[in-house]
């Protein structure tokens, strides 16, 4: 598994998989000594007919509550279409999500299907509720109203926030921590190795490799956005959201992060980028634009098309 694969993986922050599996392992004993106890048999003894009958009754009741679990989740139509059966959670659902300022909307109720591994570009002039949409599926911001998952994990949860990485349109940077310093301390905060191989890479290939030991506070703006990037791109999640991540590079900055959002998504991260770039549009599987925080479209686009609807 490479580098930027290991990232992407779907963790529980809460557990190894070694200790996923031990567990597992702890609680078929439990079952099976509970069983043997109450039987008053040796281990190597057989169970009678009637117990082997009320255990495997016990696990055809679990079997039909989860049934009735998965009959009674149902999806808004719009959302279902993007939902396959038999596919894993989505990286992001959205039901009825939106967000008021006293009597102003800053996005009006949405729902929104984004597959696991999909990337998306996310349009929209000033003020059309971009950012809005990003801060809550990230936790940030409060909704006024809807839910959001992560994962199949709801949104503000432990697990939804180990999974996704966020990073916003002004990079936020500790005043103390020189830039090598930022990155063991993020990456070990969400279950990563700190600094390692991959981070090196990425910094290097970013332009920060000269600059690892001084502090990104006070470093140009597109030194810092740089600095915000590695951070976001070299902690262990699999599900990436960027407001605005273009803002602020040069030339050879720009084409580096286009590479790297390439490979985080061939890596299997979904990606969803606020952007209206030509260059990012015309490599996403699916473009989302919003207006006034109502969306107003959500299919795959031409850049042409993207501009119009910006430009709108």
């Amino acid at each position: 598994m490479s580098s930027r694969a290991r990232r992407a993986r779907r963790a529980d922050p809460t557990s190894t998989d070694e200790e996923q599996a031990d567990a597992s392992d702890d609680l078929d004993l439990v079952d099976d000594e509970e069983l043997v106890d109450e039987a008053g048999l040796e281990d190597d003894d057989e169970l009678p007919d009637e117990l082997l009958d009320e255990y495997e009754d016990d696990e055809e009741l679990e079997d039909e509550l989860d049934d009735d679990e998965d009959e009674d989740e149902v999806l808004p139509e719009d959302a279902a279409d993007h939902v396959d059966d038999g596919e894993a959670a989505p990286a992001l659902l959205l039901v009825g999500l939106g967000k008021t300022y006293g009597d102003l909307p800053a996005l009006l109720p949405i729902d929104l299907v984004i597959p696991a591994g999909q990337a998306v570009a996310l349009i929209g002039h000033n003020g059309s509720g971009k950012s809005t949409l990003l801060r809550m599926v990230s936790g940030l911001l409060e909704p006024t109203e809807g839910e959001v998952e992560i994962a199949g994990w709801p949104v503000g949860s432990v697990p939804a926030r180990a999974t996704t990485s966020f990073l916003p349109d002004e990079p936020v940077l500790y005043d103390d921590l020189s830039v090598r310093e930022h990155v063991e301390y993020v990456s070990r905060l969400h279950g990563g190795d700190g600094w390692d191989d991959y981070a090196e890479d990425v910094a290097v290939r970013l332009g920060l490799g000269e600059r690892l030991d001084d502090l990104p506070a006070r470093f140009s703006r597109g030194l810092r956005q740089k600095t915000s990037l590695l951070l976001g791109i070299v902690r262990p999640f699999s599900v990436l959201l960027v407001d605005e991540p273009f803002v602020g590079l040069d030339a050879p900055g720009k084409a580096t992060l286009l590479e790297l959002l390439d490979e985080i998504h061939g890596d299997g991260a979904a990606v969803v980028v606020a952007t209206h770039d030509p260059e990012f549009v015309e490599r996403v599987d699916r473009s989302i634009a919003l207006r006034d925080g109502e969306l107003i479209f959500d299919g795959q686009a031409t850049v042409g098309e993207v501009l119009r609807l910006v430009s709108a």
